[in-house]
This record gives C-alpha cells, sequence and structure tokens, in this order.
C-alpha cells in the first residue's frame, strides 16, 4: 500500500470493520455493501468468505478499497452462497507499512469438524506471548496477524463443536474484541467481556447481519435489532439467534473514542447518535473553553458536529472557512517533492474571503502528532485570519491505545511530552483548550461526569488507566501510569 496521505498521518487509525450475513442469497453483495458503509474503518484492504452448501467455502482477500474490489460480476460470482462474512483492514498488529495479503482477514481454518473462517476488530494484548508457545507446540503461521492467534487455539482445544472451541480459544485472550465468524451452517459474533470494541446485530427478511456499526444496517436496508451485549457470543442458525455468556461477566467499558471520532456520524450507539453526541461535546467545549471570536469552524469532517454545537452553545456564527478536496485519497500520486511538501493543502484549502480578518475559532476532535494543527494554523495565518483558537474535542491524547487503535509511540504524542500552554506555544495559536475528561462524559450523558473508582467506558488513551493489562507491551518495557 501507499504511505498514507499527510493529513490522515496524523489522525488515529480507526481499527478495522467486520460485517457478516446469513440466510440471504448471494449473501456475499450484502457482505459487500456492509464493507462499503465500514470503509472508514479501514482502508488498506478487505476479504471476503462465503459458504455455498454445493460449492462450499469461497474466499477473496484483496488491497484497497471495497468499492474497487467487490463490485465486479465476475469477483462476486466466485462468491456465492447464503452465508458470508467480510473486513475492512487498517493494520493495528503486524508488520505494520508492510502488509502482505496472507495478513488479510477473513482467516480460514479446515477442523476436524469442519471449515470455519473468522474476522477480527481489535486487539489481542497477550498475542505475542500466545504466539510463542502455539510455535514451541508447534502450530506454523502464515501470518503476523494477532487474530491468528484465535485459528491455531481453537485447532488444538479439545471441545467438540466450532462454536464450543472459539470460546475455548477466546478464555485464553487478552485484550479488546468483536468476532465475526462462519461455519458452514452458522454465522457467530462475539464481543470481549469489557464491550471494548461495537458489535450489532440486524435483520433483513429471514436472514440475520452482525456489523461493527448501525450504518452497515442500514446502506442494505436492514432492521436494527440490539448491540451485541459485553461477553456474549451469538450463534445463528436457521433463522434462530442462541445466545451464550462464555465469559465471566464485567463492567462494561466502551471505547470512547468511538463517540469522538471512529464511528461514523450516522450511527447509533447506546441508543444514541454520534452526530447527537458530538454536537453535544461541541456545546460542553464551548461552556468550559470559551472565547471572544468571529466565527467557528470545524477542521472538516470529523470536526464538523462538533463545531455546530460549539457555535450554538456560544452564539458565535458556525462557518466553512476551512474546505476538504473530497477527492484526495491515500493513493494520491505525489510525482515531486515540492507537491509532497504542499502537506494539508492537497486535501484543505482555507476560504480566504471568508476568514481574512477575522478571529477564529476552530474545532478538531483530537490532536495526535499536533503536525496537521501547525499546518492549518500556518494556512489559515496566511490567508488573513486576525486570531486563531483551537478548541479540541476530546481530552488530550496522551497515552497509546492497545486495543485496536494504531497510536503513535507514547513519546510521539504530542500531550505526553507538554503541558497545554507549551502545546499551544509550539502550535502557535493564540489559544488552546481540550474538553476536560468530566465534560466528555457529561456530553455522552453520563450526568456525573466519569466515575473515577469505575470508569463507564475505556478511556486509556487519556487517562492512562488500562482496562486490560498491554501484557506484551509491559513485557517489551511500556512503562504503565504511576498509581496517583
Amino acid at each position: 500500500m501507499p504511505p498514507a496521505h499527510p493529513f490522515d498521518d496524523d489522525k488515529l487509525k480507526e481499527e478495522c470493520g467486520i460485517f457478516g450475513v446469513t440466510g440471504l442469497q448471494d449473501a456475499a453483495t450484502f457482505v459487500a455493501l456492509g464493507l462499503h458503509a465500514l470503509q472508514h474503518r479501514g482502508q488498506e484492504a478487505g476479504g471476503i468468505v462465503t459458504h455455498d452448501p454445493l460449492l462450499g467455502f469461497n474466499s477473496d482477500r484483496r488491497f484497497g478499497y471495497v468499492r474497487d474490489n467487490f463490485t465486479s460480476a465476475d469477483v462476486m460470482a466466485g462468491l456465492p452462497g447464503p452465508l458470508a462474512i467480510g473486513h475492512v483492514r487498517y493494520s493495528t498488529a503486524g508488520s505494520k507499512g508492510q502488509t502482505q495479503i496472507r495478513d488479510v482477514q477473513p482467516f480460514f481454518g479446515e477442523f476436524s469438524m469442519g471449515g470455519a473462517a473468522i474476522a477480527h476488530n481489535g486487539n489481542i494484548t497477550n498475542a505475542l506471548a500466545l504466539r510463542r508457545e502455539l510455535i514451541e507446540m508447534g502450530s506454523i503461521f502464515q501470518s503476523s496477524s494477532d487474530t491468528e492467534c484465535i485459528i491455531h487455539l481453537m485447532a488444538r482445544s479439545l471441545q467438540r463443536t466450532i462454536p464450543e472451541r472459539m470460546e475455548d480459544a477466546l478464555r485464553r485472550v487478552e485484550g479488546a474484541f468483536s468476532v465475526v465468524a462462519m461455519t458452514r451452517t452458522k454465522l457467530i459474533g462475539v464481543r470481549d467481556p469489557l464491550g471494548v470494541r461495537p458489535l450489532v446485530l440486524g435483520r433483513l427478511g429471514e436472514g440475520y447481519a452482525l456489523s461493527s456499526e448501525t450504518c452497515g444496517l442500514d446502506i442494505i436496508g436492514a432492521e436494527f435489532i440490539r448491540e451485541i451485549e459485553p461477553g456474549e457470543m451469538v450463534v445463528i442458525e436457521d433463522g434462530v439467534v442462541d445466545s451464550r455468556r462464555p465469559f465471566r461477566q464485567k463492567r462494561s467499558r466502551f471505547c470512547i473514542f468511538e463517540n469522538v471520532y471512529f464511528s461514523r456520524p450516522d450511527s447509533v450507539i447506546k441508543g444514541r447518535s454520534v452526530y447527537e453526541s458530538r454536537e453535544s461535546i461541541g456545546r460542553v467545549l464551548a461552556q468550559e473553553a470559551p472565547v471572544d471570536a468571529d466565527i467557528v469552524c470545524p477542521v472538516p469532517d470529523s470536526g464538523t458536529p462538533a463545531a455546530i454545537g460549539y457555535a450554538h452553545e456560544s452564539g458565535i456564527p458556525y462557518a466553512m472557512g476551512i474546505i476538504r478536496n473530497q477527492y484526495v485519497g491515500r493513493t494520491f500520486i505525489e510525482p515531486t517533492e515540492h507537491i509532497r511538501n504542499m502537506g494539508v493543502r492537497l486535501k484543505l484549502n482555507v476560504n480566504r474571503a471568508l476568514i481574512k480578518g477575522k478571529r477564529v475559532i476552530l474545532v478538531d476532535d483530537s490532536v495526535v502528532r499536533g503536525t496537521t494543527t501547525r499546518k492549518i494554523k500556518e494556512m489559515l495565518l496566511e490567508s488573513g485570519a486576525a486570531e486563531v483558537h483551537f478548541r479540541i474535542a476530546s481530552p488530550p491524547t496522551a497515552w497509546p491505545c492497545f486495543y485496536g487503535v494504531d497510536t503513535p509511540e507514547r513519546e510521539k504524542l504530542l500531550a505526553a511530552t507538554m503541558t497545554e500552554d507549551e502545546m499551544r506555544n509550539h502550535l502557535g495559536v493564540d489559544s488552546l483548550k481540550f474538553i476536560s475528561l468530566d465534560g466528555l462524559y457529561r456530553a455522552l450523558g453520563e450526568e456525573g461526569g466519569r466515575d473515577t473508582r469505575h470508569p463507564q467506558y475505556c478511556d486509556a488513551c487519556f487517562s492512562g488507566e488500562y482496562p486490560v493489562q498491554p501484557s506484551d507491551q509491559i513485557d517489551q518495557g511500556f512503562q504503565l501510569k504511576a498509581a496517583e
């Protein structure tokens, strides 16, 4: 894959997306549509596995976007059957920047009781330890993906059925995961005991669908039934949904950043639209960090709902001061050093007539390395902005995520090495303010803010409090936050 565009390289990467359907003719077509709706969760590669009663299992895995790979009649004809699962990938484990086709999911395994395919969103935090153990016991790995550990654990299980073997395998796994899997007759969905990563269930006619987000159900016209609960496994066969509880029950710790950035704004989380949540974040941000200015502008597109909320709450007019070029993607050809140095300008352009002479509040979802923030500030000043004030719709990102998000090393996170004032000076802006962690919780409907004893979400990227021990990282020298 070509390198990410400079604008995208300063954003946290959106884990992966998973989708599955059963009980529908030409199931692969529905999966391709679902993956297209989940493309924001992974743009490196995608794959689909199907099963047909006469032709058996069929698989196709390719680099690039769903629209470029799974739309031709010839490709889809090679994926027959009423049962299918699929995956879109952004690498969070394995050989980052060196993705090979063998790393692309879904993975397939042949067991004594038949074949099974599996696709996984999240990150196994003890994958290196499991891999070493399995290799010592004779397992031969074909990929660098942590997901393959699940296949090998299933192969070594003594349980009688594939769902039981999956339960057995996942009890050995630490970290965050949502899984869709399939046998010849069953569609399976599982969430980790903390429910860090999302998974929802929908129905279309006599068939069922599993998706990372509700927007995947919307695109195929499926009715949203419910979220798969933390620690729940559903096994769907012959139109019957069997719910199981293979793990010891724990308090839910859903990823708070799904509300801030990862999920599509038209998806629904915990009964509330993501758009509504982000607008609410902007309102609380305006209450916590007011400033005199002439206009409120989003960094498109992820900052838009929060900017609208900020403008409504503050009474300062909302304006599209920055325009995003929608046709510059990850595969943009950069033929010369001069073009490469244009960086963010290839994707964002300032609305000069609107910005000139104005005191601008710029709202973005997060600050990671800060490189894009500095470039945007320079563009605004070059366009004649009188003042530039940054307001960030999340707390400072000071800790890496080990649960399925590709985060830079801690020393490369701006907030890990600088105070807020130091960041403001480094970025060269007139003011810089982040929403507080308590404010973020209140914006998401937790009126009492964050419960410090039992946090309602996983917020490790802000707080440094990891709900699941990142065992592999600790073994490699990662230092946890010191107890206060």
